[in-house]
């Protein structure tokens, strides 16, 4: 799979879980939920972001590094 390949899939995968977090958020509304969001939820979301940002440049290097190489 390519740089861009595994980019996309993680946002995708980021979207999909978001719209699952937010449909189970209107049922499960206490104090574990609230927990739960703000110890895990808020810093995966924060950490993916941060990654595919990651990937977005570093696709940029290694497309320079390919091109310069051949």
């Amino acid at each position: 799979m390519s740089l861009a390949g595994a980019s996309m899939e993680l946002n995708n995968g980021l979207k999909c879980a978001h719209e699952v977090w937010e449909d189970t958020k209107t049922l499960w509304k206490d104090s574990a939920s609230r927990a739960f969001e703000n110890d895990y939820w808020i810093p995966l979301e924060s950490q993916v972001h941060a990654t595919l940002q990651a990937m977005e440049q570093l696709a940029g290097v290694l497309g320079r590094a390919i091109y310069e190489c051949s």
